[in-house]
């Protein structure tokens, strides 16, 4: 069983992949000193995230970039497939419905949901638009276990407890209203609008100084 990594390690270690896989073609090693100078994270932090992965550096060399690129890989579980559904499938379902980039990290998007009756029954990039009804018929067809809730916030809690009833057990949800799930299932809160507040907050201390 992998170990259960602080948040800050889990989201660093997508960075130091995207970074290996500009490199291997063109490198074979890099040194933590030289990902802390690129990425700006402390060496000394990016050599503990990494002994995460039980991948260690030589000394005077360096990481092995195409043995780090597969470590981080397999660790991070990007080469399974895991099975989700959309629930919102508007202007930003819609989206996330057109983007095969996620598909890269194994995210395989297979149905999204709708109460807008002109939504409902048509495709998008071939995935199909149900009704929001059919949330447990379809996760049973399925056996999707993650639903991207992508929904107005004023039916963000209605949803999510829709979709826990359904049987779904992991919810990355899109709205900027912190959700109560159980225990049991996961919750990642994804929120456009935070990111927003935060640039314009640092635009506008900018501007001050």
């Amino acid at each position: 069983m992998k170990p259960r990594l602080p948040e800050p390690t889990l989201r660093r270690l997508p960075w130091y992949l995207a970074y290996v896989k500009m490199l291997r073609n063109s490198e074979e090693y890099v040194s933590s000193t030289r990902i802390s100078r690129d990425l700006g994270v402390d060496a000394a932090r990016i050599a503990k995230d990494l002994s995460f992965l039980g991948v260690k550096g030589k000394t005077r060399m360096g990481y092995n970039i195409a043995e780090l690129e597969c470590a981080l890989t397999g660790f991070l579980d990007f080469t399974s497939s895991h099975r989700a559904v959309v629930i919102g499938a508007g202007s930003l379902g819609g989206a996330l419905m057109h983007d095969s980039g996620l598909a890269q990290y194994g995210l395989e998007i297979v149905a999204g949901f709708d109460v807008n009756p002109s939504l409902t029954g048509t495709t998008v990039c071939g995935i199909p638009i149900y009704d929001v009804s059919r949330l447990q018929e379809v996760r049973t067809q399925t056996d999707a276990r993650i639903a991207i809730l992508t929904v107005p916030y004023e039916l963000s809690q209605q949803v999510a407890d829709e979709a826990v009833a359904a049987g779904y057990n992991a919810l990355w949800n899109f709205t900027p209203v912190r959700i109560a799930v159980p225990d049991n299932v996961v919750i990642v809160n994804t929120s456009i609008y935070a990111h927003l507040a935060l640039i314009y907050n640092r635009i506008n201390s900018s501007d001050e100084t």
